[in-house]
């Protein structure tokens, strides 16, 4: 079969509709509303190419002025996916663009009609495209590799259509919009139909990528503090516990609330939650940028500390406690004090697994409990000794 013209729109028609089946079907799986515009610009550009076959027949307001205000709204589309997905807001002043294409309505029948058409489509496209491009530039890989895809595409694709609007007005040019006929309207059918298979893949890559980033994350992370959680940390402590040695003693200090139940039964559990979340916040702006922090569950949290040295263990941990008693007690307030026992150990030699540095931390932890709660009690492997600070 020939490639000519209405075979290439055909193809376009067919493979625009697939796009738009195929991002809604993903839509379906990951509720991304970038994705919804994205369909609705493909469906739209559907519709605008079957209307196109109609200028052949005799429809040039149909075939013609309105189909291609179809590519232009659904590129718009395209943008406004992008502004989702990047979470931008879009000027007003882009909503212009409307007005701009109604306004050809205005203009005379005349030879250079087909010219002036191309000309302002190819550059409201180019210009919409640009921007979104631009706007996922700054992102870089953060996004992922589709992202980066997508916005190569982008360019190239609103260049084309830049290039497009430029040489439409070279004197001599054949344009011919109504029999699909000169060089420019060729090849931007053929560019059309590949534009539509590289978008279509590179948008899904982008959806695709932040929702596999978004669920690593949740497996990795405390629902409510946004904490590591146990298993996170024990993939995230090797590195750590393999740069400890006689040189660079680890630490590692469990930290557990006491009275902890009287929040909940006084002022309910949200406002155990509140407190909670107070307590994460506070070891994260306490710890240096190479520890580790996560919350175990319930109102237990552990620290895992690199080239740690026993002052710094002791003045961390006692700051958190004179910290969070003062902040519990001022929100709080309870017949019995709120605060904070921690079981604190250091060591040289890193142990084969982190639950081998947890028990040992519960052990010290136990007995913080035991000796009265609101303090912290440090077993340090250089020396071998142990002291109880108050």
């Amino acid at each position: 079969m020939a490639l000519d013209p209405l075979t290439m729109l055909t193809i376009s028609t067919a493979l625009a509709a697939a796009a738009a089946l195929y991002l809604a079907v993903e839509w379906r799986s990951i509720r991304a509303s970038s994705l919804l515009f994205w369909s609705a610009g493909f469906a739209t550009i559907t519709v605008g190419s079957s209307l196109a076959l109609l200028r052949a027949n005799g429809y040039p307001l149909i075939g013609i002025w309105f189909a291609n205000g179809l590519l232009v709204v659904a590129h718009w589309l395209f943008l406004l996916g992008v502004t989702r997905f990047t979470q931008t807001r879009l000027s007003r002043a882009w909503y212009l663009v409307f007005l701009v294409w109604l306004s050809l309505l205005l203009l005379p029948d005349e030879p250079s009609w087909s010219k002036i058409m191309l000309m302002a489509n190819s550059l409201l496209i180019a210009l919409l495209m640009l921007r979104a491009s631009q706007l996922l530039r700054p992102h870089g890989k953060s996004l992922g590799v589709g992202a980066v895809q997508l916005c190569y595409v982008l360019l190239i694709h609103g260049l084309f259509y830049l290039a497009k609007a430029i040489t439409a007005v070279v004197p001599g040019t054949l344009i011919d919009l109504a029999a699909f006929r000169g060089e420019i309207i060729q090849i931007s059918l053929v560019e059309g139909a590949m534009a539509i298979m590289l978008i279509a893949l590179s948008m899904t890559g982008t959806e695709r990528y932040r929702r596999e980033k978004q669920i690593a994350r949740l497996a990795a992370r405390d629902p409510l503090t946004a904490m590591y959680n146990r298993r996170a940390l024990e993939d995230r402590s090797r590195r750590l516990l393999a740069e400890v040695s006689s040189a660079r003693p680890g630490a590692l200090l469990l930290i557990d609330i006491d009275n902890f139940k009287l929040v909940n039964d006084l002022y309910g559990h949200t406002a155990g939650d509140r407190l909670l979340i107070a307590l994460s916040e506070m070891i994260r702006a306490a710890l240096p940028k190479e520890a580790l922090a996560a919350r175990l569950g319930g109102d237990e949290f552990v620290i895992l500390l690199s080239n740690a040295s026993r002052e710094y263990v002791v003045e961390l941990g006692s700051r958190l406690r004179d910290q969070f008693h003062q902040q519990a007690s001022q929100t709080f307030p309870t017949p019995a004090a709120v605060t904070l026992s921690i079981g604190a150990t250091r060591f040289v030699q890193p142990p084969a697994h982190l639950a081998a540095l947890i028990e040992q931390g519960d052990a010290a932890l136990y007995e913080s409990k035991r000796g009265g709660r609101n303090r912290i009690r440090l077993i340090d492997a250089q020396p071998a000794e142990e002291q109880a600070i108050r």
